[in-house]
């Protein structure tokens, strides 16, 4: 008996049984699709949040006011009386190691011109901010490097904000006003598009100490430090921590780094990861019981078949193929069907919600179907033993 022969009467077995390796199949399938669906989502989010983290580059150190013990947002659980001040991001920004250095304190405010009024998120920060924040001057200049102390009716616009206010006109060298308060154009950012649905576009910049008094607010919500490497990041973490226990008597800031941040990311991934592999497993097994129950059932009533092909010259070893090959097609054409659905549903739902991202990595999609394929095996051991080791004299009798 061939390899041809084999696929042919397990694909007839098959198609002769429908409904029962169809029930089978869908078990596979199910398990299959919880595997793929969620490791696709799963990586396409990782992807997704690895690409928004890099867009302020990767050795980027945020200082929050407010300590957490345990993973969140800063300031969530407990936050410190003291906040942070202009003199602690001085002494940070003096620290060995630093690139660049910025303060950033702000909010919401009423952007005019020419009688068009524009609710935009006003940033204030140091002069070095592009080179801190990895950004471009797509026009004009920035902000002067001058003292954090100093205020001045200098602003730089997103380049939607800008778009927005002045269409096709220049903005160098307008006044517009914050708030009331006016302020001299003097550049334009390249565009940053979209973090996290957070449009880095529509901005207006202007100097810290401006934003301190435009918002009534003597404390800065975070001060972001540039190191040199990922590795000099981590070295240099460990010094602003030290410094701001020293300068507060306490650990009361959050200090996140861009590893960090996606250790973070990764530990909640992982979670989803094993939930999801639980239940596939419970659908596989599932799975291999069907198939298990089925082969057993068309074992016992395929009798004098199975001793008519022995009859006819078809060893121990075929007749062990045969079912074996049977289950394995079911545990794959499931397999096939569960990751075709997984894919494609991960692909459907990611482009109905553009915040959402689906990447299928090759090599989940062979885990899965090796998986299934393994399943399928496994189940159809036994009753193809059992259709092996039948007597082909007694099974011609039992006809």
């Amino acid at each position: 008996m061939s390899g041809r022969d084999l696929l042919s009467l397990s694909i007839e077995a098959l198609l002769a049984h429908r409904l029962r390796y169809g029930l089978s199949m869908l078990a596979i399938a199910v398990g299959v699709f919880a595997v793929v669906a969620m490791s696709s989502l799963g990586q396409g989010t990782r992807r997704y949040i690895e690409a928004q983290a890099s867009t302020f580059g990767t050795s980027v150190i945020s200082i929050n006011p407010g300590k957490v013990s345990t993973q969140g947002i800063p300031g969530a659980m407990g936050g410190s009386a003291r906040k942070l001040t202009l003199d602690d991001a001085r002494a940070l920004a003096r620290l060995p190691g630093v690139v660049a250095a910025t303060p950033y304190a702000g909010g919401t405010a009423e952007l005019e011109f020419g009688g068009r009024t524009r609710r935009v998120l006003v940033m204030g920060v140091g002069g070095r901010m592009p080179e801190a924040w990895s950004m471009r001057v797509a026009a004009g200049r920035f902000l002067p490097d001058v003292d954090w102390d100093r205020r001045s009716a200098l602003v730089v616009l997103g380049p939607r904000a800008a778009r927005e206010l002045f269409g096709g006109q220049s903005p160098l060298g307008h006044a517009v006003r914050i708030a009331r308060a006016r302020y001299r154009v003097i550049g334009i950012m390249e565009s940053k598009g979209q973090m996290l649905g957070f449009d880095l576009d529509d901005v207006a910049y202007i100097p810290v100490a401006s934003a301190i008094t435009l918002f009534n607010r003597p404390e800065l919500a975070e001060i972001d430090m540039l190191a040199a490497s990922i590795e000099g990041s981590r070295r240099l973490a460990e010094r602003a921590r030290a410094l701001m226990i020293d300068r507060h008597r306490d650990e009361d800031v959050t200090i996140v780094t861009q590893a960090d941040a996606m250790k973070m990311v990764g530990s909640i991934l992982s979670v989803v990861t094993g939930t999801v592999t639980g239940i596939a497993a419970v659908s596989l097994l599932v799975g291999a019981i069907g198939i298990f129950t089925v082969l057993w059932i068309v074992v016992q009533e395929r009798v004098a078949e199975i001793g008519l092909v022995k009859a006819l010259g078809a060893t121990r070893d075929q007749v062990l193929r045969w079912y074996l090959c049977e289950a394995a097609l079911t545990a794959i054409a499931g397999g096939l069907a569960g990751l075709l659905a997984g894919a494609g549903g991960a692909a459907l739902l990611a482009r109905a919600v553009p915040a959402i991202e689906a990447y299928t990595p090759p090599g989940v999609a062979l885990l899965a179907l090796g998986m299934a394929l393994t399943a399928g095996l496994v189940a159809g051991i036994v009753p193809a033993l059992r259709a092996a080791g039948l007597d082909p004299i007694e099974s011609l009798r039992a006809e």
